[in-house]
């Protein structure tokens, strides 16, 4: 999320920022990885953490030992690879790094990651051999899958153990997925080869942006430094548009596989290209080809994107016969048009057994914006806010609807001035969100156009990762009593602004060709308009339905180093009086009278239920006979997973199930409520 302006603080520099976002500091550009930018870099992070960062925390040595722990355990989180001895290697330099970082020195990410490498060489090495060794599977024995419970193994002896234990546990789980032994085997030798491979390829400016977010998480969990290709991506996520061929990759076995063909792009077009075939080579206009294979997949779509209009040659391991064959492809721009708003509408008479009623649905997957667009002055540029009138348009236009429902499930966040403009839709003029700034004023953010494009019964559907500004928007509907929330216990919590800064020593020290990418840190928090923060807590449901999801450890209360939950006035707002505790009374009772007697929600309850004892498993049995049991009914769920995968597989933006049922029977009930309301205040 960003915010337009942050703290007094922080002013002259994000006036910087906005101008930016909409012109350079997304422009594709060589990566600077030698020694003196990366110092360079981590000088000046260090400087705007220490600056602008809300909490107001220097970097010591608190944050130092911090720093350590949490760099050491992204490279070995299972504690698979590092010894004991090599992390008391670590911790003699654990109050050191604040200090070195404030001189730019960054040697301890290099030499830890060196070391990891070394590692897992070894253990890779040794898994070859453990995966051909004649393993027992009738021993009593386990494996422990939490590694809170463990330490760094003391001595070789007690790491060969662990992982004779881990490669046997893989093993088990091919051979008990009804694959042959052999080719169990062999499935294994190519994902530890492909594991040593792909870490093997990390370049040093990724490890130098691993390491400073590091540092940046020390702080908060949002706060990261972001090198300039993973600052491209971000770019692409907001604007929802790049410059390619249109293909969506993966990677398999060492190959770059086409997993999908993009509509509208160059290779959509073209025709040739297809899902399934490999791209062994890349080539730029009429150069030399470049060999991809065991290539890194982030370095492959380096290779493949491109400005628009120029030319790029791939040749292609074709899935049909295997022949190579050559095609030159004319970059062009692609709309993402998967993660924008899409709207549609249901006939509740055809999916719901006496019921009747026209439901729009709007799915909001983010809440983006074309920031360099929007600067540009484009008339078209991509807004969620443009695209959510356009849907609600497009129901007027089709006949109008009697309630509109707003999917922000898996929705996280995204573009502060966005939420506004969207809550502005469905409320008319007031606060829509308070922001608290570094020093401590609070500043109010208004919907400032008269009147609101719809204003029916309306029902938002959250779940615990609808996060930031879709918490922004749910807090609204909810305080103005706009409407209802239906889903989880509760969104996801994060209360906290972001706000993306070049990392710059002069305000346009880059645009002399030095792209040192840039920093997304946390320089406000924003408070719904009842005083509330959704920091931790986040926005509580008015219905909850029971889901797998709402009972997994996801939302900032159990992220590390997360900021407090906190409360600020009051902002003045009136209360449209759509919602009430005896309407939420009887909606409450209608569902969980529907809940209870509804088969597909009992097996819901039953999948919770056989997860939460998975979810509090200290140790899995190396046993087949107890672990074929165990995974008997696991094989059942899959299979009715993947049924329901392919059910959905048209991308049905609501697609029937019990779940979505459920919702529509509450926004039924919910608009007779509101009608007989109004037709006895007639």
């Amino acid at each position: 999320m960003k915010l337009n302006p942050p703290s007094k603080a922080a002013s002259a520099l994000s006036l910087c920022m906005v101008l930016l976002l909409g012109t350079a500091i997304f422009a594709q550009q060589a990566s600077v990885s030698d020694s003196s930018n990366d110092s360079v870099t981590a000088k000046r992070v260090c400087a705007m953490v220490s600056r602008f960062h809300i909490s107001g925390k220097p970097i010591n040595d608190e944050i130092s030992a911090k720093l350590m722990k949490r760099f050491i355990k992204q490279l070995d989180p299972q504690k698979l690879y590092f010894y004991k001895s090599d992390i008391e290697q670590f911790e003699a330099e654990k109050d050191q790094l604040d200090d070195k970082l404030a001189v730019g020195d960054v040697s301890f990410a290099y030499n830890a990651f060196d070391l990891y490498l070394q590692r897992l060489q070894e253990r890779m090495d040794y898994a070859q051999q453990l995966v051909d060794v004649d393993h027992d599977f009738s021993v009593d024995e386990s494996i422990i899958v939490d590694a809170k419970d463990l330490d760094f193994a003391k001595d070789q002896n007690e790491m060969n153990e662990r992982w004779r234990k881990r490669v046997k546990y893989d093993l088990l789980n091919l051979i008990l997925d009804d694959t042959e032994l052999a080719k169990a085997r062999e499935q294994l030798h190519k994902r530890y080869r492909n594991n040593l491979r792909t870490m093997a390829q990390t370049e040093k400016p990724e490890k130098l942006e691993m390491y400073l977010s590091a540092l940046t998480h020390c702080f908060d969990p949002h706060s990261s430094y972001m090198s300039p290709q993973t600052l491209e991506d971000f770019r692409i996520s907001m604007e929802l548009s790049l410059d390619g061929i249109g293909a969506a990759l993966r990677s398999e076995e060492g190959y770059t596989v086409v997993a999908e063909i993009v509509p509208g792009g160059a290779a959509d077009a073209d025709g040739r290209l297809k899902a399934g075939d490999k791209i062994v080579g890349v080539a730029q206009e009429d150069g030399e080809f470049v060999d991809v294979v065991e290539m890194k997949l982030s370095k492959v779509v380096r290779y493949i994107r491109g400005k628009r209009g120029t030319v790029v040659q791939l040749r292609v391991k074709k899935e049909k016969n295997n022949a190579m064959e050559v095609y030159k492809l004319t970059r062009k721009k692609i709309e993402l048009s998967t993660s924008e708003v899409k709207g549609k509408i249901i006939d509740t008479g055809e999916r719901l057994p006496g019921k009747t009623g026209r439901i729009g649905v709007i799915s909001i997957p983010s809440f983006y914006r074309d920031f360099r667009g929007a600067q540009r002055g484009d008339e078209n540029f991509k807004s969620t806010a443009r695209d959510v009138r356009q849907v609600l348009y497009d129901f007027r236009d089709q006949g109008g609807v009697d309630g509109v429902v707003i999917d922000l499930r898996f929705n996280g966040g995204g573009a502060l001035s966005e939420a506004i403009e969207v809550s502005g839709l469905f409320v008319d003029e007031g606060p829509v969100v308070q922001v608290k700034q570094m020093d401590g004023e609070r500043k109010i953010h208004s919907d400032v156009e008269p009147g609101a494009v719809y204003t029916g019964p309306l029902v938002v559907v959250c779940n615990r990762l609808s996060a930031s500004a879709s918490e922004i928007f749910a807090g609204v509907i909810k305080d103005y009593k706009r409407g209802i929330i239906i889903g989880d216990t509760t969104t996801h919590g994060k209360g906290t602004v972001q706000n993306v800064m070049p990392v710059s020593n002069q305000m346009f020290s880059f645009l002399k060709g030095q792209d040192l990418g840039a920093l997304k840190l946390t320089i406000n928090q924003f408070y719904r308009v009842n005083g509330d923060s959704t920091q931790n807590r986040g926005v509580r449901s008015d219905i909850v339905l029971p889901s797998l999801i709402d009972n997994m450890d996801l939302g900032e209360s159990f992220l590390d180093d997360a900021m407090e939950f906190d409360k600020t006035e009051i902002a003045p707002h009136e209360s449209l009086g759509m919602v009430s505790p005896k309407i939420l009374d009887y909606l409450k009772q209608a569902s969980t009278k529907r809940i209870v007697a509804d088969k597909d929600f009992k097996e819901t309850q039953d999948e919770i239920n056989k997860y939460l004892k998975k979810k509090n498993q200290k140790t899995i049995s190396l046993v087949e006979a107890e672990r074929r049991k165990e995974l008997s009914n696991d094989k059942e769920e899959k299979k009715k997973e993947d049924e329901k995968k392919d059910e959905a597989a048209d991308k049905d933006i609501f697609k029937k199930d019990h779940y979505n049922d459920e919702i529509l029977n509450i926004t039924v009930d919910y608009m007779n409520v509101l009608k007989n309301m109004n037709t006895v205040q007639r």
